[in-house]
């Protein structure tokens, strides 16, 4: 080999290999401030109150585990599995046992309302319009029928 073509091939080499880091680096501070960014909004979720949805967004930050074992996939998995209506990790006891009922029958109701509406009126705009306001009127109409006396 000619003089100086083995030092030219070797700082080919570390120059494409540093620029992989740089790439890599760029990389992976993108993932670090998503996971943080995921982080810090799942915190804020559930300070709010919404601690399950809270745990879902902190799920959701990618790890190097998940991406190599197809991460989409266990996220919706873990999507699933914490908006299921399964009994596993709800909180227990009668007042809440009687809350849970008190909501399921408001909705069940103001479902059959808004059903009974989009049968008899063939108008989108009041169909929409009810819609809109059943769910405003929901939390109002839970304080009047439920509230402590």
């Amino acid at each position: 080999m000619p003089s100086g073509v083995r030092a030219r091939a070797r700082a080919e080499r570390e120059r494409s290999a540093a620029e992989a880091a740089a790439e890599r680096a760029v990389r992976d501070a993108a993932v670090l401030r998503r996971r943080q960014r995921l982080d810090r909004l799942g915190d804020r979720i559930g300070r709010l109150g919404g601690d399950r949805i809270g745990r879902l967004a902190r799920s959701l930050s990618p790890s190097k585990r998940g991406r190599q074992a197809g991460f989409r996939g266990d996220r919706i998995g873990r999507l699933a599995r914490s908006l299921s209506l399964s009994k596993r990790g709800r909180q227990a006891g009668t007042l809440l046992a009687r809350r849970r009922l008190q909501v399921r029958l408001l909705l069940v109701v103001l479902l059959v309302l808004n059903a009974l509406l989009w049968l008899a009126e063939p108008s989108w705009a009041v169909r929409v319009l009810a819609l809109v306001a059943s769910v405003l009127v929901a939390p109002v109409l839970y304080t009047v029928l439920f509230r402590k006396a």
